[in-house]
């Protein structure tokens, strides 16, 4: 007579050990997203002040620092008795000045001591700049105003936040104008 063999003896499989969960749900979030800077273009208009409005409690939420920047286009005039066009470059400085200090005031205004804020003032085309300024000081995020242009608007003036979004090498936030109620 065989002898049956005798039912082997498993050792019970203890569930694996998740690790325990040190970082609080908002950390985790600062840490994959790290936002530790944030751009704002600023043109002065409504809806810029208003991009402001969001990107502030963002950078606060974040502990991320805010970067203005205002962007002067060349004033290019035409010129009469064939010349051609006429650059006057003392109202350029003029709107470089008066920008920088309008800049000043709105960080007093809008940020005061929340977070950390700087502010620049440069010339040229808009998106290419506000990109330039962007990628040079390595901003994580570009919070950015759309003006709500639409069909033929914004055939003939485009849009400054559509060149910013398409061309942007970090995520850009765009903040539509306020529907009034």
């Amino acid at each position: 007579m065989k002898k049956k063999p005798s039912p082997k003896r498993t050792r019970a499989r203890r569930p694996a050990r998740l690790p325990r969960r040190t970082a609080k749900p908002d950390q985790a979030r600062q840490e994959k997203f790290n936002i530790s800077s944030i751009l704002v273009p600023i043109d002065f208009s409504l809806h810029s002040k208003n991009a402001l409005k969001y990107a502030v409690p963002l950078a606060e939420k974040f502990r991320a620092s805010l970067h203005l920047v205002y962007v002067v286009e060349p004033t290019i005039y035409p010129a009469d008795l064939g010349f051609g066009q006429v650059v006057l470059p003392g109202v350029e400085e003029e709107l470089r000045e008066k920008g920088g200090e309008e800049l000043q005031s709105l960080m007093v205004k809008e940020i005061g001591g929340r977070v950390k804020s700087s502010c620049s003032v440069r010339t040229g085309n808009p998106h290419q700049e506000i990109l330039r300024e962007a990628e040079e000081l390595g901003v994580a995020l570009i919070v950015v105003a759309t003006h709500g242009h639409s069909g033929v608007e914004h055939m003939l003036f485009g849009s400054t936040a559509d060149r910013i979004v398409r061309n942007a090498k970090c995520p850009v936030l765009t903040v539509r104008p306020e529907v009034p109620k």
